[in-house]
């Protein structure tokens, strides 16, 4: 089933960062920790590290959207409709 009211799903982890970041105020030194931590093993080489440092700074990379193994990307189409005036081209 569709998500009706448009809310995204529970996702305990994100809340719980959202907790810690929250109660930490303004002294946002555990975070910059965090992101230190994240920059040096990037630098070390870190593959997983430097894949996250991209996917946040630059959004992650779009995937297509195939059908069967090795097929055609799907094709997309919008369909429009409404009502003409009399009159209206």
């Amino acid at each position: 089933m569709a998500n009706p009211r448009g809310q995204q799903r529970d996702k305990p982890f994100r809340d719980a960062l959202r907790m810690e970041i929250a109660a930490a105020g303004d002294d946002h030194k555990a975070l910059r920790k965090v992101a230190r931590a994240l920059l040096t093993k990037a630098a070390a080489g870190d593959v997983h590290a430097i894949r996250e440092i991209g996917d946040r700074m630059d959004g992650r990379v779009p995937q297509a959207v195939t059908g069967d193994a090795g097929g055609d990307p799907i094709t997309v189409r919008t369909i429009v409709t409404g009502v003409r005036r009399e009159g209206d081209k």
